[in-house]
């Protein structure tokens, strides 16, 4: 009897811990994907990307790579804590700075810089 109660409490258990899995997987499932595209006429030289959360901008996502004006790259910004919300700032060849806050990487599929 003690066998088959303690199989039926597991069960019971690990139904419940797969439950809570499954929830907070279910919570977050938010692609974070987005088309970064340059239609400026200058080339993007490098482009940070950091959550609103953080107090610096995270590394260049270009790396030794520049964007040309009408291309566009695709960057996953899932940093792995969840956050939907970015600021990015992009450097041009020309010395300008474009930054932008508080953008919905969950949401938008894209960001065009023109």
């Amino acid at each position: 009897m003690k066998a088959v109660a303690f199989a039926v409490l597991g069960a019971i258990t690990l139904a419940a811990c797969n439950d809570a899995v499954n929830t907070v997987y279910a919570a977050d499932n938010y692609n974070r994907v987005m088309d970064i595209t340059n239609n400026t006429g200058v080339t993007m030289t490098r482009f940070y990307a950091s959550n609103t959360g953080q107090n610096s901008w995270g590394p260049d996502q270009l790396g030794s790579s520049v964007l040309g004006s009408g291309r566009y790259m695709t960057i996953n910004f899932d940093d792995g804590t969840n956050a939907c919300y970015y600021d990015f700032k992009a450097v041009f060849a020309d010395g300008d700075v474009l930054t932008a806050s508080n953008v919905n990487v969950c949401a938008e599929t894209g960001w065009v810089y023109s």
